[in-house]
């Protein structure tokens, strides 16, 4: 959900941005192998970047190539954050994959799945109530999936639950702000989905808790709407939590970057005569 942010940050927060990034990837090469760089996504850049200034841990930094940038070192920084976010990225990917074998019987999501298992493993032992939690709501969607219940909240507030509990690094003073959060984040993140793939859902027969609007003229207020409600309470639960480094970063990737694949998909109905001024 980052498209978008990057290109209202400073060059500083940028390049800080980019570091952890590559942190995050670094991490995941070291941890779980090689294969499971293929599996990072800038969604756990957040995490780290969040959990890092909540926390304020010490840093490692350091400059390396790699086999995306084989001729010119780049710089990274990581940490204990670094960690967590990386395995919570091979336990997410691993479920997906097991999902879309599930959904769609993709034979290339299940050799996927059993190339991740042994890293998946490892990260259960380690952490065994936020992969249950992922489990049970992975299982919980699949369900209402398949029964073709026309409740949006209930599919959303399922995917929220395991938003909640990735976020929650440890149980501390900060544990039920980070969940509340997390939560909030979770829903919004399966309703802008819900709404970006509407048309294309309802075009191949897939679920969707919003295909009783299809076709509606006022479907963009009316999502714009939900989704502002949702945000303002993950706004209200970031606010209450001591951030001071990369607080700004944060702000614009969830009152930015949260919002560019909606913005796109709307936009782009408009067509090139649409003058209103939106993006």
């Amino acid at each position: 959900f980052l498209i978008g942010a990057l290109d209202r940050m400073t060059q500083e927060q940028h390049d800080r941005y980019r570091e952890c990034y590559c942190g995050l990837c670094r991490s995941l090469r070291e941890r779980h192998g090689r294969l499971a760089r293929m599996t990072l996504n800038y969604d756990m850049t957040f995490l780290v970047l969040l959990l890092s200034s909540l926390y304020e841990p010490e840093e490692r930094r350091g400059e390396d190539a790699c086999a995306a940038h084989p001729f010119r070192g780049r710089s990274w920084w990581s940490s204990e954050a670094t960690g967590y976010a990386a395995d919570m990225n091979v336990a997410l990917a691993c479920l997906k994959c097991r999902d879309n074998w599930d959904d769609d019987a993709n034979i290339v999501s299940l050799a996927e799945a059993g190339l991740l298992k042994a890293a998946y493993d490892g990260v259960c032992a380690r952490y065994p109530r936020q992969c249950g939690a992922m489990r049970a709501s992975m299982d919980a969607l699949h369900a209402i999936e398949s029964s073709g219940a026309d409740d949006p909240d209930a599919a959303a507030e399922t995917f929220g639950a395991l938003m909640g509990e990735v976020l929650v690094l440890r149980e501390d003073r900060w544990a039920g702000e980070l969940r509340a959060m997390g939560r909030a984040l979770g829903r919004f993140l399966y309703v802008a989905d819900a709404c970006v793939d509407l048309d294309s859902d309802t075009l191949y027969n897939r679920y969707n808790p919003f295909r009783r609007y299809y076709g509606l003229p006022d479907n963009e207020q009316r999502f714009r709407d939900i989704l502002e409600m949702i945000l303002g309470e993950c706004l209200l639960h970031f606010d209450r939590l001591p951030l001071v480094q990369d607080a700004d970063i944060l702000k614009n990737i969830l009152c930015v970057g949260l919002w560019a694949q909606f913005d796109r998909k709307f936009s782009d109905k408009k067509g090139p005569s649409d003058d209103s001024g939106s993006v």
